[in-house]
């Protein structure tokens, strides 16, 4: 069975979403955005069904100095509300610094300028939310070793 998977960088306004499979590459998709909570799980069940969603991967705020703080447990939480109602397996993926990656990845194209007032029009729309679940799911990508295309040197070892 074809594996797919849905990246999520949860916010309590923005939910940023990213999509990908085993070739192990991961697209930016449209952010939940939407005005309530529940508008934007609607949101995600909708990526869930049209993209045959196999598993969810959530990026997981680790403090720099590797603690937990109020915000892992609001992950968890939303976790717990994503389990109950989709019924996909969960993985937990480290998303320090992704927002920071994507904004810096994002400020050399932005439009309108570099200054706070066209940075903070630019969160709104959803897309550095969506850039960073990217980076979180190219992450876990990476690290599982799904998509990667080279051979271990193991595949050479013949004794």
């Amino acid at each position: 069975m074809k594996e797919n998977f849905l990246a999520i960088d949860y916010g309590s306004r923005r939910i940023g979403l990213a999509h990908g499979d085993e070739l192990g590459i991961a697209m930016p998709a449209p952010a939940a955005a939407e005005a309530t909570e529940e508008e934007r799980l609607e949101h995600i069940g909708r990526e869930i069904r049209i993209r045959r969603i196999t598993k969810l991967i959530v990026g997981y705020p680790v403090n720099m100095d590797g603690s937990h703080g109020y915000k892992t447990r609001e992950v968890d939480d939303f976790i717990a509300v994503l389990e109950a109602r989709f019924s996909l397996p969960v993985e937990r993926v480290d998303e320090t610094l992704s927002s920071y990656e994507a904004e810096s990845h994002m400020s050399a194209k932005r439009k309108g300028g570099n200054n706070a007032q066209a940075r903070r029009a630019h969160r709104k729309t959803g897309e550095i939310d969506s850039r960073a679940a990217t980076v979180i799911l190219q992450d876990y990508f990476n690290s599982a070793g799904i998509g990667n295309p080279f051979p271990t040197f193991d595949a050479y070892d013949h004794e």
